[in-house]
């Protein structure tokens, strides 16, 4: 009977291990993902910025070497990611099914052009006005085009999605303290006799914390490590599928997330074993009931 007794103890106590073990790695899986999104934010923005294309169209009258020599200027511009110069007779072929057969016409009715792609810093509706208006001063330049309604929309949605992950963030991180909190002093409930026992013995309060404490520690430090290995597996996906964040290339900023996660796990762990023994310690015997 007593071996039936301390088996049902036993499971039980193991259940009760293994279920803030798993609240910790939920919680913490979500946290650590949302803030690589954060981190990665930029990159994204950065992306999507960066492929807003600006088109140089040039007057009929521009020569080879008059193109050539505006190639050569957008070489040393600091505000060029890359460029492609495209002449008139290629604008021409990829835009057949609208000209038809343009060999037949006269005259070629496209221009010569370069499709530019700029930094992302310099995708902003004053930095690329600017850009515009240097490219227009040049005499062989016909038109300069680009979507400006899509510039402007990019930067105000950018803004908003930002603000927005920081306010999820903080409410995140917020409950992911009260679920944690809340799956270890239910575990030290379950302990609230031994607790008190120990107190009435004589046991001193450190003396009876200790090694509930570090068994909290313990289940924290496990819980953090599946959610760093749940993590590393959702960035090698994510690398493979967009490797233009280069995730892997600038690993400090996913080092700094993991180590996070680690040292949070273990931080709220501690903290909230800490104060739900304390609680039981503080408490007359009746109120245990």
């Amino acid at each position: 009977m007593a071996s039936s007794f301390e088996q049902f103890q036993k499971r039980r106590l193991i259940s009760s291990y293994f279920s803030v073990i798993l609240i910790i790695f939920i919680v913490l899986t979500l946290l650590g993902a949302l803030g690589l999104f954060v981190i990665n934010t930029e990159k994204l923005s950065g992306y999507v910025k960066e492929n807003i294309p600006l088109t140089i169209y040039f007057k009929r009258e521009a020569k080879d070497e008059n193109i050539k020599a505006f190639g050569k200027e957008l070489e040393t511009a600091e505000y060029i990611k890359n460029f492609h110069y495209v002449s008139k007779k290629e604008a021409a072929e990829k835009n057949k099914d609208i000209l038809g057969d343009f060999e037949s016409l006269i005259e070629n009715p496209l221009f010569d052009s370069y499709d530019i792609h700029l930094k992302s810093a310099y995708v902003q509706p004053d930095s690329i006005k600017k850009i515009d208006e240097k490219f227009r001063k040049n005499e062989m330049v016909a038109d300069v085009s680009y979507d400006a309604v899509v510039v402007e929309m990019a930067n105000e949605n950018i803004k908003k999605i930002t603000f927005w992950i920081l306010v999820i963030s903080g409410g995140l991180t917020f409950v992911a303290m009260l679920l944690i909190n809340s799956s270890l002093r239910l575990s030290i409930y379950s302990h609230r006799f031994t607790i008190k026992t120990m107190q009435m013995v004589g046991a001193t309060k450190s003396f009876i914390r200790r090694p509930f404490v570090w068994r909290g520690i313990k289940l924290g430090l496990i819980g953090a490590l599946l959610a760093i290995g749940a993590l590393l597996w959702l960035v090698n996906y994510v690398d493979s599928k967009l490797p233009f964040l280069d995730i892997w290339k600038d690993w400090v900023p996913t080092a700094i997330v993991m180590g996070g996660v680690l040292g949070f796990g273990i931080i709220i762990a501690a903290i909230s074993t800490f104060f739900a023994t304390q609680r039981f310690l503080n408490l007359r015997t009746d109120d245990l009931y």
